[in-house]
């Protein structure tokens, strides 16, 4: 396996994605949940389960759009939400609706309202933690070990975040707090596997000093591919796990971890380490 050989096919692939999901993003934009339009979720635990097709004979008179998740134990609950800003009255004929044709108790039912300004309370809240997690990672990692380092592994961590947005985008999957959570979980993962290779690359170095850069980086990846792949399956595993028992709410943080595993795994082997090559290298030309 010689990874800096094929450094670029790794890199195009990567870019391929990342040049469609901005395109699509471009041109639909997210498909933004509830968090961050704004609009109506009604909760009915309705103690047995409701197909979707019977919920919507009567959600699509009021939304042909909402969404309809089901939750709970045998899928007893459900979780109607809608982008509109749903009237206290529309709500009440909704709930009533449900009440008369399932004989369900009107104590359970649960509604609430977002604003969409909370959304945009999130997104920014968001950023900014990210910004600062970036900020304070790449001082960490120069200080450990170089700057070329904590560079390659910032450049890393864009990806990435290139890489979601762009699945997001290109399979039009709703964006939603959970996804922010998912991103903030995946940076620390992602830099704690690259940490890892980066780790072993400075090992080798102080070992043979006399061995070129591309060599020192594929011997790193190699010994480290096993810890790094075992690493990345279980906690995989656990999580699909998670995705295929778990109700709706832990699927929508699910989801996102598991293409924010790969994504991490993909990068630290095939994007960070490359890239700090070609620093290295670029370091290593001005200095003659």
């Amino acid at each position: 396996m010689n990874i800096i050989k094929n450094r670029k096919i790794f890199a195009i692939c990567s870019l391929a994605i990342i040049v469609i999901g901005l395109l699509m993003f471009f041109i639909k934009g997210f498909n933004y949940g509830i968090d961050f339009t704004g609009g109506t979720l009604i909760e009915i635990n309705a103690g047995k389960y409701i197909p979707v097709d019977e919920v919507r004979e009567i959600t699509d008179e009021y939304d042909k759009n909402a969404s309809i998740l089901h939750g709970g134990e045998n899928k007893s609950e459900l979780i109607i939400k809608s982008t509109l800003d749903l009237s206290n009255n529309t709500v009440t004929e909704i709930v009533n609706k449900f009440a008369e044709k399932y004989n369900i108790d009107r104590s359970s039912f649960q509604s609430e309202k977002f604003g969409p300004f909370m959304g945009k309370e999130i997104r920014n809240k968001a950023l900014l933690s990210i910004l600062i997690a970036t900020i304070l990672m790449l001082i960490y990692i120069s200080w450990r070990f170089e700057f070329n380092f904590g560079l390659a592994a910032i450049i890393a961590l864009v990806h990435d975040v290139l890489i979601m947005v762009a699945v997001y985008s290109i399979f039009r999957i709703p964006v939603n707090s959970s996804f922010i959570a998912a991103i903030l979980t995946i940076l620390g993962y992602s830099i704690n596997d690259t940490i890892v290779i980066f780790d072993r690359i400075r090992e080798e170095s102080k070992l043979y000093p006399k061995e070129s850069v591309g060599n020192l980086v594929n011997n790193s990846i190699k010994k480290s591919l096993t810890r790094t792949i075992n690493t990345s399956i279980t906690t995989l595993i656990a999580v699909v796990v998670i995705y295929i028992l778990g109700v709706e709410d832990i699927k929508v943080l699910a989801l996102p971890l598991m293409i924010g595993i790969i994504t991490g795994t993909y990068s630290s082997l095939f994007i960070a380490s490359p890239i700090w090559y070609e620093l290295k290298n670029r370091k290593i030309k001005t200095a003659k």
